[in-house]
């Protein structure tokens, strides 16, 4: 659960919670890889965002697998504040960043190469590549590792997502 960012055009925002409601929650979830309840909240209900609102009125039916594919505002058009930050809840599963690549990003970079890295970020280390390694969340103020007890394909998947 967390309020919902985006990547789009190398920098990553919020969504705008108008016409936010459950069907695009589970759209969210469905791009992250979790199961559950998926429930939408509103009114920045995780807290506000900092940075640009990259999407507004966004309307998934609920079927589909991104929210690239829901009917939405042209990216950056809106009219919002952060206190209207999007958030979404997939229950049973938690975590403190739900963070989205947009397909229509131009480039890639990866969350490591951050230059102050926010909470909950992941990244992959001493690895040969940049697409394989030790799993590490930053929490903390610190880098630290992911215990593997419990750990799943489910779990690699999400990560490889907010890569």
């Amino acid at each position: 659960e967390g309020r919902v960012e985006v990547y789009h055009d190398g920098k990553w925002g919020t969504i705008c919670d108008d016409q936010w409601d459950d069907r695009d929650a589970e759209v969210v979830c469905r791009q992250l890889g979790l199961s559950g309840n998926p429930k939408a909240l509103s009114w920045a209900h995780y807290g506000q965002g900092s940075g640009p609102i990259l999407l507004d009125e966004v309307q998934c039916s609920g079927n589909e697998l991104s929210l690239d594919q829901c009917k939405k505002s042209d990216w950056g058009q809106q009219n919002c504040d952060h206190i209207e930050d999007a958030g979404v809840s997939c229950d049973p599963f938690t975590g403190t960043d739900l963070r989205l690549f947009a397909s229509q990003m131009r480039s890639v970079v990866p969350l490591c190469y951050w230059a102050g890295s926010a909470e909950g970020t992941v990244r992959l280390a001493g690895g040969r590549s940049p697409s394989e390694g030790r799993v590490e969340v930053y929490y903390g103020g610190d880098w630290g590792t992911v215990c593997d007890d419990g750990w799943t394909d489910l779990g690699a998947q999400v990560v490889c997502r907010q890569l």
